[in-house]
């Protein structure tokens, strides 16, 4: 194989990239039109030939495909290859590994495609076929994070299908999850149902609210992928599904950086050449908040 393609709304197109450079192939990376430019740019930037095409990454799997057979290339879809579920199994075996081969009681994971899902499910249980975990240990009970806006799996698990039908009209600033319809759904609801796991729908307002939450307290720029797992681990919390004692392990499967438009905070003030800074007395505390406008005309606090 001389050249590798893929549809992608997220990381994997990079990753690709990346790793086809090194290997000396050429790739090609199809986008939906509103995938963050940062996303686009990343892809570019490691040498790949980046098409947008508009619709969802259902639309531009099409166009993947439709390449594969006329030219040849080797289809990177998720899936469509054995390598990635193998390499996302490592996840688990790392989660293990840290934990002091303890197992967590739940993973929380952002869901698109599922397959980071689907490979820790697997990795584990690889771990217990081999005496690395007792045979009967077990597997932490596993949460899909979806976008209320893109929610196929959480619809398909409420309804007890096995399969996931196409979410119609999917919007979400999450694109890494905006995905119509999971290629792996099947594989990723049977990880829900064996291991007594769930799904959750997390509106973009509560994602785009807990980015900044993990920015402010804990100086974390998580993408919002991450948020929405983070979102779904505080919606179960707080519904009793985990229990206050329970070790509860939710990944964020990106740096916030990559979407730009989406990063929360307070936009930065704006100081004339030789201006110092003025803070209002805010009641009996001082040093509250800064006066004047703020960069782009936003007023101030106070």
């Amino acid at each position: 194989m001389r050249t590798l393609a893929l549809p992608t709304a997220g990381n994997a197109g990079a990753a690709w990239a990346a790793y086809g450079a090194r290997a000396g192939l050429e790739v090609v990376v199809v986008m939906p039109e509103t995938t963050p430019s940062v996303i686009r740019r990343e892809a570019a930037a490691c040498g790949a030939d980046v098409y947008l095409v508009p619709g969802s990454i259902a639309d531009a799997g099409d166009v993947v495909r439709d390449g594969c057979d006329r030219y040849g290339w080797y289809d990177a879809s998720t899936l469509k290859e054995p390598y990635r579920v193998e390499g996302k199994k490592t996840m688990g075996f790392e989660l293990v590994e840290q934990l002091g081969w303890r197992l967590p009681d739940v993973i929380v994971y952002p869901t698109g495609g599922g397959v980071g899902l689907i490979g820790m499910w697997k990795g584990l249980d690889e771990l217990r076929a081999v005496g690395w975990l007792p045979a009967d240990a077990p597997l932490p009970r596993f949460v899909a994070a979806q976008s209320a806006g893109c929610a196929p799996v959480v619809r398909a698990l409420a309804e007890g299908a096995e399969r996931a039908a196409p979410w119609e009209r999917p919007e979400t600033f999450a694109a890494g999850i905006r995905v119509p319809r999971p290629l792996g759904d099947f594989l990723i609801l049977r990880a829900l149902r064996e291991t007594s796991g769930t799904a959750v729908a997390v509106p973009d307002e509560a994602i785009a609210a807990t980015m900044e939450l993990a920015g402010a307290t804990e100086g974390m720029v998580v993408c919002p992928e991450g948020a929405a797992a983070l979102a779904a681990a505080a919606t179960l919390r707080r519904g009793g599904w985990i229990g206050a004692d329970q070790t509860v392990v939710v990944f964020n499967t990106g740096t916030g950086l990559l979407y730009e438009d989406s990063l929360p905070g307070r936009a930065p003030w704006r100081l004339e050449a030789g201006e110092a800074i003025t803070v209002m007395v805010d009641g009996p505390q001082d040093g509250a908040a800064p006066r004047g406008p703020r960069e782009g005309g936003r007023p101030g606090r106070g």
